[in-house]
């Protein structure tokens, strides 16, 4: 079985990422999948909410947490489908970004 990723909701329940792959089957929170990457913050020029920049993820990172190569990160950015911002020859994206794009996923399934 690949590795894969996917999105599962209770009624009222917190979202929980399921991660499974050949020998293993790991469930955690969104809290829990957020402690997984250790983030860089973007600090606001104006008004210092850096919540409002977002945490900037490198390929690295995302593959990390979506359980793929890396291969698999750049290939999804270069293609659009995967939201990332090319600065110079490197990859960044943002984790609530990233979050977003793996709930519509698992609600388009």
């Amino acid at each position: 079985m690949d590795e894969g990723a996917a999105l599962s909701t209770a009624a009222g329940a917190a979202l929980k990422f399921v991660i499974v792959s050949a020998d293993r089957v790991t469930a955690m929170t969104e809290a829990e999948s957020a402690r997984m990457i250790e983030p860089q913050t973007v600090d606001s020029p104006s008004d210092g909410a850096t919540e409002s920049y977002g945490e900037i993820l490198t390929v690295t990172d995302v593959a990390r947490f979506l359980r793929v190569p890396k291969s698999t990160v750049y290939k999804l950015a270069r293609l659009g489908e995967l939201p990332a911002s090319k600065i110079g020859k490197h990859w960044r994206f943002l984790r609530r970004d990233i979050h977003e794009w793996l709930r519509a996923r698992s609600q388009q399934s």
